[in-house]
């Protein structure tokens, strides 16, 4: 998978540089050819956090340009390179976010690295579009303990976005979400609140006061003030992040059965990650933390469920699904009873066709049969 490369033997002006570091690479990756490292440690990190996903698609845009005669070569070569180099930004953004939804913030340094390389190959060094990947190399940062090249990196995005006046309500949520982060690091939670202010204040503005990524700012709201041990707001912040998350996702498991749900309301790998992450840690409050009343701990077990059941996991949906249930059993009328027993015989049905080795799953039905339901509940 590598082979050792001498830098003295470079032609002259092509300095082979590490992937990760910049320094003098001496080694270089043998499926691609284009891809160099300073050791082996740094290859296998690449490797393992995004090199082996894109490994191929990086041979076009870093072989060097033919020599094309007719114009018309010429522009249909550069399209399809600036293609390509979009493609790549976008795979390692996607890796990147997925991996810190994940906790996995070393693994997300290389993914984030190459966002950046690939938009300053398409986009110049100055462009509001490296906004994104400054931010997440900063929230690595940020999760690795490494605050200052955290700050650096925010520093970078911020100033980019000062100097960009129509810069879009979309970059500045995430720009104060990712300061409100790391002033949560610092200790400075008046300053963390200040962002997240912010941060919910354009993500309103873009995508609405009831949406799913306004709630990221309540989420990351709540824990600067369970800090401050306000538990009274804090319980009503992760009341509307639960109630935000539960309409959403019951609004898209009524799609899906109905067959109408759009690829851009389908959730991507990072997207699935965060929600996941986010749920998890509302329902599996740590000691000290709120606690949780049974209605609302059905209404998160169920949206795990329905998450999962969405990205094709029937197994782990009903694993939820039975966990909602058994909470939902401890409230009198419960209003998710019938919710709950039609995403069980949902999951069942779903593992019942996965067993069998069908390739399309039976439709799904509009609630379990009342027998069936019964049984459920006993």
């Amino acid at each position: 998978m590598s082979a050792n490369i001498n830098p003295l033997a470079n032609p002259k002006g092509a300095n082979k540089v590490c992937e990760l570091c910049e320094k003098p690479a001496y080694i270089q990756c043998t499926k691609c050819f284009v891809t160099f490292y300073c050791g082996k440690e740094h290859q296998d990190d690449d490797w393992v956090a995004i090199h082996q996903k894109v490994c191929q698609l990086l041979i076009p845009v870093r072989t060097p340009v033919p020599y094309y005669t007719l114009e018309a070569e010429r522009e249909q070569h550069y399209t399809q390179i600036l293609d390509r180099q979009k493609l790549l930004m976008e795979i390692s953004q996607r890796v990147a976010e997925k991996k810190l939804f994940e906790k996995r913030h070393k693994e997300s340094l290389p993914a984030a690295l190459l966002s950046l390389h690939s938009a300053m190959d398409i986009y110049g060094t100055s462009g509001v579009q490296l906004v994104p990947a400054y931010l997440l190399l900063a929230e690595a940062n940020i999760g690795l303990a490494n605050l200052s090249p955290a700050e650096q990196y925010l520093s970078w995005a911020d100033w980019t976005v000062v100097r960009t006046p129509d810069c879009g309500r979309t970059v500045r949520h995430k720009l104060h979400r990712c300061m409100g982060r790391l002033f949560i690091v610092k200790g400075d939670l008046e300053g963390a609140l200040f962002h997240l202010a912010n941060d919910i204040y354009y993500a309103s503005e873009q995508y609405g006061q009831d949406s799913i990524v306004t709630c990221g700012g309540y989420y990351l709201m709540a824990d600067v003030f369970f800090r401050q041990r306000k538990m009274d707001i804090v319980n009503s912040l992760y009341t509307e992040v639960a109630n935000t998350w539960h309409s959403h996702l019951s609004r898209l498991l009524e799609k899906h059965i109905e067959n109408t749900i759009t690829p851009e309301e389908s959730f991507d790998e990072a997207q699935q990650a965060e929600a996941d992450q986010m749920l998890r840690s509302l329902l599996d409050v740590p000691d000290g933390g709120p606690k949780q009343q049974p209605a609302q701990s059905a209404a998160l077990a169920h949206s795990l469920g329905i998450l999962w059941l969405l990205d094709g996991d029937p197994e782990k949906a009903l694993e939820f699904g039975r966990r909602a249930l058994g909470y939902c059993q401890m409230v009198q009328d419960c209003w998710l009873t019938d919710p709950i027993c039609r995403l069980l015989h949902l999951a069942e049905e779903g593992l019942d066709a996965a067993q069998k080795g069908s390739p399309d799953s039976p439709p799904c039905p509009s609630a379990p049969p009342e027998h069936q339901r019964s049984a459920l509940l006993s």
